[in-house]
């Protein structure tokens, strides 16, 4: 279960991105944040995104058009 849960639904890029991060910005190393989103584009985003800021992807998944992420901060 993840430490905090970002509900991105509906938002186009960057927003994901800029929720994401603000979310991040408040967890411990270590930590683990979830991210939800409908944006085609956020897989290829949040895989660049994850590695440029050094943390780690643990997962993804694709649901009914709902992409979940799933975060830990290093």
């Amino acid at each position: 279960m993840a430490d905090i849960i970002v509900d991105t639904k509906g938002m186009a890029c960057p927003m994901p991105i800029v929720k994401a991060k603000k979310a991040l910005d408040s967890l411990q190393s270590g930590q683990t944040m979830e991210v939800l989103s409908t944006d085609k584009g956020s897989l290829n985003d949040f895989s660049a995104w994850v590695k440029q800021t050094k943390n780690e992807l643990i997962s993804h998944e694709e649901e009914n058009g709902v992409y979940k992420f799933l975060v830990r901060k290093s």
